[in-house]
C-alpha cells in the first residue's frame, strides 16, 4: 500500500469536499491541487470526480429529514410531486448538454486563461448580485419553486461546464437572480447537485472503466471519505453562513484565485496542462 499515494487522495478529498458547495469551482482548486501534488494523470482526473460522490452523500445526510419526507409522500402528495418534478426538470439540461459538449470542453477550455476569466468574472457577478435589492426576491422557500424556475435555474447550471465557473455558484447566483432568496436558491443548489454529480461520477467511472484496478479502491475510498467528511462539515456551516451572511467574501477570493491562477500559468510554477 502506497501511503504517500493515499495522503494525497486524502488531502484531493478534503478540497473536493470544501469547495464543492461553495461558490468557488471545486475545479480549479482541484486542478491546482492535483498539480501542485503531482497528482494529476488520467487516473487521477477520473478520481477527482469520482470522489464527487463522498460529497453529495454529505448533502444527502445534511437534508435526509426533507429526502425522507419527500420519498414518503411521493405517491400521494402533490408538493412531494412538485418538487421531486422540479429536481428532475433541473438536472435535465445538463445532461443533454454534458452527453453533446462534453468531449470539446475537456479538449479546448481546460485552460489556465478560461479557468482564471471565469473566476474573476464569477467573482465580479457576485459582487453586482449581492447588491440588488431584497425586492428582487419572488420565492422565499425552495417548496415555492415552479417547472419554470426550475428549468431556468437547471439551464444555468450548464453554464458550470466552463471550467472555474463553479457549479454551485452558479446555481446559487443564478437563482438568486431569477428572484430566488438566498436560502431557497442554495437548497434547490444542494438538492440539484444531487443528480447532477451522482450521475457524472458514474458516467466518468463507467467510461473510463479500463483506466480503473483493484489495487486502486484504497485510493478511492481515502478520497471518498475524506470528500465526505469535510463536505458534511461545509455544508453545515454554509447554511448557517448564509442566515446573517452574503456571498461578498467569496466573489473576493474568487477574484484573487483568479490571478493566482493567472500568475501560477505565466511563471511556470504550476504546469497548468489539464
Amino acid at each position: 500500500m502506497d501511503i504517500v499515494l493515499l495522503v494525497k487522495a486524502a488531502i484531493m478529498g478534503v478540497v473536493e469536499g470544501l469547495t464543492e458547495f461553495l461558490p468557488i469551482s471545486s475545479t480549479g482548486h482541484l486542478i491546482l491541487a492535483g498539480a501542485l501534488l503531482g497528482f494529476d494523470d488520467a487516473k487521477a482526473k477520473v478520481f477527482d470526480i469520482a470522489i464527487q460522490t463522498g460529497a453529495i452523500f454529505a448533502v444527502i445526510l445534511v437534508y435526509w429529514q426533507k429526502i425522507r419526507a419527500t420519498l414518503v409522500a411521493l405517491p400521494s402528495q402533490r408538493s412531494a410531486q412538485r418538487f421531486a418534478l422540479n429536481v428532475l426538470i433541473g438536472f435535465f439540461p445538463a445532461v443533454l448538454l454534458g452527453l453533446l459538449l462534453g468531449k470539446a470542453i475537456k479538449a479546448h477550455l481546460f485552460t489556465p486563461t478560461v479557468v482564471a476569466s471565469t473566476f474573476i468574472l464569477g467573482g465580479l457577478i457576485i459582487l453586482w448580485a449581492e447588491r440588488r435589492p431584497q425586492s428582487a426576491t419572488r420565492i422565499a422557500e425552495v417548496d415555492d419553486m415552479g417547472p419554470v424556475d426550475a428549468l431556468k435555474v437547471g439551464l444555468v447550471q450548464c453554464l458550470a461546464m466552463v471550467p472555474g465557473t463553479s457549479r454551485s455558484g452558479a446555481t446559487i447566483i443564478g437563482g438568486m437572480l431569477l428572484g430566488l432568496s438566498r436560502k431557497a436558491a442554495t437548497d434547490y443548489s444542494f438538492f440539484l447537485a444531487i443528480p447532477t454529480l451522482i450521475g457524472a461520477g458514474v458516467y466518468s467511472l463507467y467510461k473510463e472503466r479500463e483506466l480503473l484496478q483493484v489495487a486502486d479502491l484504497p485510493m478511492f475510498a481515502v478520497g471518498l471519505f475524506f470528500s465526505f467528511v469535510s463536505a458534511w462539515l461545509c455544508v453545515r456551516w454554509l447554511l448557517r453562513y448564509i442566515s446573517t451572511h452574503s456571498f461578498v467574501p467569496f466573489a473576493w477570493y474568487r477574484i484573487a484565485f483568479g490571478l493566482l491562477v493567472l500568475l501560477t500559468a505565466w511563471t511556470g510554477w504550476i504546469p497548468w496542462s489539464a
